[in-house]
């Protein structure tokens, strides 16, 4: 089966849009900005499954950022990676993540971070692995899109339970409660020109202040996504203390503050993702871990050998020239 599909440039099939089997009962679709290549009726069936998302999580609260702007100003739907989950006997969405692609210059090269963005799931379905599979899935088959080359990724969150889960699934990840955790130029370049140019993206305001030192958004739900406001008592929490001690710490929740954090997806973090995982069969994590570490260690570097019309970044053999 293809991995990527859509609208074309020449003979290069220009985006990814893959649907997937992913048992328990459960379909995927993975797809690379909607808004350029989708029907209007798919568009729509997809806006109305994510409306009826949100209104089972928010209740009667709703948000107008992102997604969830009005379809003819809604660049979320040309800018984002968007993974919805079917239950496959009623055919009806039970989860979505809508990650947007923010094009920023980083090292002299204008790259797509991705966002790690929205994640909701319908109530009734949470207990089922459904949010392990969104965070994961459209990562995974962005990472085989982009041939295995590091990404840089975002998350803006107050919930300790995600700050552990972007902390340990992603590489190079900062800020974390670890000592190893570290601040280098790169974080800080990526951080700020998001925050300069991005907010929009993530529902905050021109309001919020932005702690470079910590990467903390100070006020940082003023910008539609009021809604998502927490306690600390009412946030999810981490298995792990360090987690919620690092956000209770160092975030405000009476005022509503957000960490910014700033990490790398890369093979690494691919295969601490189903390491990670509960399969249903015990063979499955360990078959894919060692594939993967198979074709990384020995498979790609010989493409990344004979290849000199790409720039592969830290996976270039030789070093490049300033």
């Amino acid at each position: 089966m293809g991995l990527i599909a859509g609208g074309k440039r020449g003979s290069v099939l220009r985006y990814l849009s893959r649907r997937m089997p992913l048992g328990r009962g459960f379909t995927g679709w993975v797809v690379e900005r909607p808004g350029l290549h989708l029907s209007e009726k798919q568009i729509d069936d997809l806006i109305a499954g994510i409306k009826r998302i949100a209104g089972q999580t928010l209740k009667s609260e709703t948000l107008d950022y992102g997604i969830f702007a009005d379809k003819s100003s809604n660049t979320a739907l040309k800018n984002s990676i968007l993974t919805v989950i079917y239950d496959k006997k009623q055919n009806e969405m039970v989860g979505f993540n809508c990650m947007p692609l923010l094009d920023i210059e980083v090292q002299g090269q204008t790259q797509s971070i991705v966002h790690l963005g929205l994640v909701m799931v319908d109530p009734d379905t949470r207990s089922r692995g459904v949010t392990s599979l969104l965070y994961g899935l459209a990562s995974i088959l962005w990472l085989i899109r982009n041939q295995f080359r590091p990404i840089w990724i975002s998350s803006v969150t107050q919930v300790p339970a995600v700050v552990g889960q972007v902390s340990e699934l992603y590489s190079n990840t900062f800020p974390t409660p670890h000592k190893s955790s570290r601040r280098s130029f790169t974080h800080l370049q990526i951080a700020r020109r998001i925050m300069k140019s991005h907010r929009a993206a993530f529902g905050v305001g021109e309001d919020a202040e932005f702690d470079d030192e910590n990467f903390v958004i100070r006020n940082a739900y003023t910008g539609g996504s009021d809604n998502l406001k927490k306690t600390f008592e009412v946030a999810t929490k981490h298995r792990k203390a360090a987690y919620n001690e690092m956000c209770e710490q160092m975030l405000d929740y009476d005022r509503g503050d957000d960490f910014l954090q700033i990490g790398v997806l890369n093979g690494a973090a691919v295969r601490h993702y189903f390491l990670r995982k509960d399969p249903d069969s015990p063979w499955l994590v360990p078959l894919m871990a060692i594939i993967g570490f198979t074709f990384q260690a020995l498979f790609l570097p010989l493409i990344y050998w004979f290849n000199s019309s790409k720039a592969w970044g830290d996976l270039r053999p030789w070093g490049q020239k300033s």
